[in-house]
């Protein structure tokens, strides 16, 4: 057995699962947002880790899609861990979903296509960027859960009002 030997495991497969969840952290990292670079290449890793390690003990009486119903049973608690109310508003329910779509991304590696993992992480950041993009420059997609009660109004709401310590 060889140092470099890492067998059932593959090295291309561990840059895959790091390449994808750098691309995914460093988006959320450069916001401000939980699940950075470390957080998410480690949970894409570590769901590799699982199941292409499933794939090598499983048999005749053992059932390896069993393992990703695991998995995503608990990323779930995971996720569940960065979702809070802050004055009257769910946050972290973003982030909680990258951290979905990270387990997800490590269980299509380990189960056998590692560069569709990446194209996944990519598609991810379109979608976390390219909605953000469309968010801020539309004002009808402003609305609803995205709102910010806290933020100071565009236009005054009439001709009494006045900022107070909550609208500052």
């Amino acid at each position: 057995m060889s140092v470099i030997d890492i067998s059932p495991l593959s090295w291309e497969a561990l840059l895959c699962c790091f390449l994808s969840g750098i691309i995914i952290g460093l988006e959320r990292q450069l916001r401000g947002k939980p699940v950075g670079m470390r957080t998410s290449a480690l949970i894409c890793l570590g769901t590799y880790i699982f199941i292409a390690i499933t794939r090598h003990v499983s048999n005749e009486i053992t059932d390896p899609s069993r393992i990703i119903g695991q998995v995503i049973t608990g990323i779930g608690f995971l996720g569940a861990g960065v979702i809070l109310a802050r004055h009257g508003a769910i946050i972290g329910v973003t982030s909680a979903s990258a951290i979905w779509v990270l387990a997800a991304i490590g269980a299509v590696i380990g189960v056998g296509f590692p560069w569709l993992g990446v194209k996944l992480a990519l598609l991810t950041v379109g979608i976390l960027v390219g909605v953000g993009f469309l968010e801020r420059h539309f004002e009808f997609l402003q609305r609803g859960v995205h709102h910010n009660p806290h933020a100071r109004p565009k236009h005054p709401p009439g001709p009494s009002w006045r900022p107070t310590r909550d609208s500052e």
